[in-house]
């Protein structure tokens, strides 16, 4: 059954996965869930696929979660979102984290609550000059969550994120690209096509090195310094043993654009 919240693309080595509900701002629910879950794991059993570019049809990214959907609710009939979460926002997080091939968030519009740190969760965040990101969950007497209070001090330092996270405000793509948030910002009429160029060329790189400088990222959060340089050396030796270093090497040697295999 084709997706009904979404479209997942393959052009060469990339696959694009468009959240596409555009009339709800792509707000997430239980289905579009589902649905980027399977786009995920389509893409990771595709060979061909080795980059993944994460972005929203429309004036948005997303809105977060739809809360007009029918949510569990307790015996009082209160909204009860944990259900949720556990559910949905806490496996996509993790799986983005953990992902073997390199994911790009590009923000064609606002990223605003859940979907800010969705697309925090990403490798790399790209944006549209006037895309923004928004911790917004205060505006409606919630806490941050999917990932926000993990992932959002360790990239700006609790103090910066604290006030993102309390005041609620909107932060505009550029001075999210000067706090460390944003890599890149496009320009909004060529976005797409600054997008895929960006997409290609990362996917001509080194899949393996790109897998394995993941894993070192990661645990570098949790490792000391002597773990973290036993950690490099096993996986450099790893990478060393790669056909990609060989051809890495011959052209360097032969003075010509190398042809990676990610193997």
């Amino acid at each position: 059954m084709s997706p009904t919240t979404l479209r997942c693309t393959v052009d060469g080595p990339v696959a694009t996965i468009t959240l596409a509900r555009p009339d709800k701002m792509n707000a997430f629910n239980a289905t579009m869930h589902a649905e980027l879950r399977d786009a995920l794991d389509q893409c990771e059993s595709d060979d061909k696929v080795r980059v993944v570019v994460l972005t929203g049809e429309g004036r948005a990214f997303s809105s977060g979660q739809d809360l007009t959907v029918d949510l569990k609710r307790d015996e009082q009939g209160r909204l009860d979102l944990g259900p949720a979460l556990e559910r949905d926002y806490n496996p996509l997080i993790l799986r983005l984290s953990n992902y073997p091939k390199p994911v790009i968030s590009a923000l064609n519009g606002p990223a605003v609550g859940a979907s800010m740190n969705i697309a925090l969760a990403c490798d790399i965040v790209v944006a549209a000059r006037s895309a923004y990101l928004q911790e917004a969950f205060a505006k409606i007497g919630l806490i941050p969550d999917a990932g926000g209070t993990w992932i959002l001090p360790r990239l700006i330092g609790p103090k910066m994120a604290l006030a993102l996270m309390l005041s609620a405000e909107s932060v505009p793509a550029e001075e999210a690209q000067r706090m460390g948030l944003v890599y890149k910002v496009f320009e909004d009429a060529s976005f797409a096509v600054d997008v895929a160029a960006f997409a290609a060329k990362l996917a001509s790189g080194p899949g393996l090195a790109y897998r394995l400088t993941k894993q070192a990222v990661a645990q570098s959060l949790t490792n000391d310094l002597e773990a973290q340089l036993k950690l490099e050396a096993k996986l450099q030796s790893e990478a060393g043993s790669s056909d990609d270093f060989m051809e890495g090497v011959a052209a360097f040697r032969e003075k010509r654009a190398p042809r990676f295999q990610g193997r």
